[in-house]
């Protein structure tokens, strides 16, 4: 019997089964403990260098039992686009947001190609807005995005008449492989057509860069006259409308760069996307928001439609408050030699949350409902349907047009003006700088502020208040973004990350505390504690790494001796984890090159970038200084494969690298210690370091190596003199204390 509209479903959750990898898990938990019972009882018999490993050990065991429970039960979802037509009436309206820092990081040709993507998805053109927030309030990106929407007319139809899969146009055009066998004349010359088209539109872009405005500043530029980028009132343009309401037409674009002022808070991209929020709120009130990076373009065409799936498809509103896909990128470099592409995490962790009480919000690729992001909790969902008192909604600010659309919202209503003309004067109100004074934006509506990784901290007020929510893997993904190519670059992004991270977790806003006192479950805390903790964790690492030289350095171990049992301990541990770990890559196709890369890495961003976030941190907390927002280089594409260059480990004069440098002059002295005292043939010494604090200072310095390398490079991929010599001078220091240490 056939199945009636009704009850076709539109999602799948789907229990993974783990039993070999919570086998494994155990096994590894079990050496740990071991470990740490042999090293506890043997505390009295050793000196200081056997109670720092033992802590260090133990975090490392708390580590990892975060870890296992993370990944426990592993869920994933199975979306039913095709059903969502028989079962849905009228597909609900969705504001795409779009946010931009720097024109010059973040290059106009990388913003128009995220936002041609979005205007060209499979869903009803009349159910959708974009807005693009510009931070930097630049006129080259204004004009590149009026220059787009033209270009859009001929784009957008051209996408849906062929059903073409890629519609980004960089990334559909630079396709050497595609093939006109089976196309027909009129694709052909029209498919040429629209590729002139989009090269003129990239040659007038990149004209307009290269000189110091874009045009003459008259007409709907003259608001762009003699503004600076801190300093300069509000300026939203609709530079498309689809004022018809046509489901084949475009989808609204609008334009948008908030007020600001020199010495007022901005609160970096939470303040804009609550811009953002309160604009649209005004303009559209979509019940659902999507947003995206300037960078990460529709990879898959359906993508909005497999969020409806999951929005939609639910028993009830309360598993899924929002719905997170996956951060994936496009051109990345072989092997990952950066360690940022997060396959395997994503793979792995991301899936497992699921399993709890769903994903952390990741800032980008993510679908909101509106009213859950306006601070409604799963208790009051249907009680706001009744009558709302809009005095209780007056922390929405002074605007009556925005608190109006906000209890609709809330409501499940939705009534926004005609046109989009209607509410811009409105707009312009609630995008001043001064608009949040007094209410509650940031703090317990929209967006939160008071850390770097607004995302993650947004997505934990929402789990905190009670919701669920969900993780969307489709084939193909459905977005794609550039990852940071560089040393610089990779290690700027992790720094900000751990440095809001760890904000979050001393702040009131601890899991811990939503887990005593709110209604975050504990599994989920304890995932959260995994990310928050990334800056903490540098501390152990360090002093891990630096054991082994100190050791060898001043004739004295850490490790068991090779006749002791615990020995095979270690050995059995470090070859199972190793093992585990890399068919964790070969599961998810990667490569043993890239497993190794990803090793190495951990190592170096743990001890360089996630550091300088906890110094970041501790310098703000003792009033010393505040934390910088510091905006990632965007490129369109990566490196060339085919560049020598290519993936090499590149520098300059920030002192994140000082740390890594430190450590592997360290090991490379510990090293020649070492074979200096083989040389020498000293009787055997039961109290001095052995075969493990060699092999260990041997293993650092080869996940070291692209720092060993630099120290002989040249230009960008050389070691700075000035890193080499802050270095030096850290090492020698060291070894005067060790020194000191053996005399006394």
């Amino acid at each position: 019997m056939a199945s009636t509209p009704t009850t076709l479903p539109l999602c799948e959750k789907i229990t993974r089964k783990n039993t070999a990898q919570r086998a494994i898990d155990v096994i590894i938990l079990f050496l740990l403990l071991s470990l740490l019972v042999y090293r506890f009882l043997l505390l009295k018999d050793h000196g200081l260098t056997w109670l720092l490993a033992f802590l260090c050990e133990s975090w490392f065991t708390f580590t990892w039992v975060l870890v296992v429970s993370i990944k426990w039960n592993p869920v994933e979802y199975k979306t039913y686009p095709d059903n969502l037509l028989p079962r849905v009436t009228e597909f609900p309206s969705v504001d795409m947001f779009v946010t931009t820092v720097d024109s010059m990081l973040e290059p106009p040709i990388i913003i128009i190609n995220t936002v041609l993507s979005l205007l060209a998805v499979d869903y009803p053109a009349h159910k959708l807005a974009c807005y693009v927030s510009d931070d930097g309030c630049s006129p080259f990106t204004f004009y590149s995005l009026v220059e787009a929407s033209k270009f859009a007319k001929l784009w957008v139809p051209f996408c849906k008449k062929h059903n073409i899969q890629i519609r980004t146009p960089f990334k559909y055009f630079s396709n050497d492989s595609l093939s006109f066998t089976n196309s027909s004349w009129e694709f052909q010359q029209e498919w040429k057509s629209i590729k002139v088209e989009y090269e003129q539109l990239c040659h007038k872009i990149e004209n307009a860069s290269q000189n110091s405005k874009p045009c003459d500043f008259t007409g709907e530029f003259s608001e762009f006259s003699n503004v600076e980028r801190n300093n300069h009132p509000t300026i939203i343009k609709i530079i498309s409308e689809n004022k018809e309401g046509l489901p084949d037409g475009l989808p609204h674009l609008v334009y948008v760069s908030r007020e600001k002022r020199h010495r007022h808070p901005h609160h970096y991209k939470a303040g804009a996307m609550n811009v953002l929020a309160r604009v649209s709120g005004l303009m559209s009130n979509a019940p659902y928001m999507l947003n995206v990076d300037c960078d990460m373009f529709v990879n898959n065409s359906k993508v909005v439609l497999q969020a409806m799936c999951l929005l939609l498809g639910s028993k009830s509103e309360k598993e899924s408050a929002f719905v997170q896909f996956p951060q994936k990128f496009y051109d990345g470099l072989k092997d990952d030699p950066y360690g940022n592409q997060l396959v395997v995490l994503f793979e792995y962790m991301t899936h497992g949350m699921s399993g709890i009480q769903g994903p952390l919000y990741s800032g980008i690729g993510c679908f909101h409902r509106r009213k859950i992001i306006y601070r409604i909790s799963p208790d009051n969902v249907e009680s706001v349907n009744g009558k709302l008192d809009e005095d209780k909604v007056l922390e929405f600010g002074s605007s009556k047009e925005l608190i109006k659309s906000a209890v609709n919202t809330l409501k499940g209503k939705r009534d926004p003006p005609n046109h989009l003309g209607d509410s811009i004067k409105e707009a312009h109100q609630v995008a001043s700088y001064d608009y949040e004074y007094n209410t509650s934006w940031g703090a317990k509506v929209s967006w939160r502020y008071g850390s770097t990784t607004e995302d993650v901290l947004t997505g934990l007020t929402i789990h905190k208040r009670g919701w669920k929510s969900i993780y969307c893997t489709p084939n193909p993904p459905a977005f794609l973004g550039c990852a940071p190519s560089g040393g610089p670059a990779a290690m700027t992004q992790q720094k900000r990350w751990a440095t809001g991270l760890l904000e979050i977790l001393l702040s009131k806003n601890c899991p811990i505390f939503a887990t005593i006192f709110q209604k975050l479950r504990f599994r989920q805390c304890l995932a959260y504690l995994w990310l928050f903790l990334w800056g903490i964790r540098s501390i152990p690492e360090l002093c891990y790494a630096i054991l082994p030289a100190y050791c060898i350095i001043t004739n004295s171990f850490f490790l068991p001796k090779v006749e002791e049992p615990a020995f095979y301990v270690l050995v059995t541990l470090f070859v199972i984890y190793s093992l585990y770990t890399l068919s964790e890559y070969l599961r998810t196709g990667q490569s043993v090159r890239a497993w190794w890369n990803n090793q190495r890495m951990a190592r170096i961003t743990t001890m360089t970038a996630w550091f300088f976030g906890l110094l970041s941190v501790m310098l703000k907390l003792l009033g010393i200084s505040e934390i910088v927002f510091e905006v990632t280089k965007k490129d369109q594409s990566s490196d060339s494969t085919n560049d020598d260059d290519a993936g090499r480990f590149t520098f300059d004069e920030s002192p994140i690298f000082v740390p890594g440098t430190t450590i592997l002059l360290l090991h490379l002295i510990a090293i020649v210690v070492s074979l200096w005292k083989l040389m020498q043939r000293p009787t055997h010494d039961v109290h001095g370091s052995g075969l493990g604090e060699v092999l260990c200072s041997v293993w650092l310095v080869l996940c070291f190596w692209p720092f060993l390398k630099g120290l002989f490079g040249k230009g960008k991929h050389g070691i700075p003199i000035s890193t080499i010599g802050k270095s030096a001078a850290l090492a020698l220091l060291f070894m005067q204390f060790c020194r000191r240490i053996t005399m006394g």
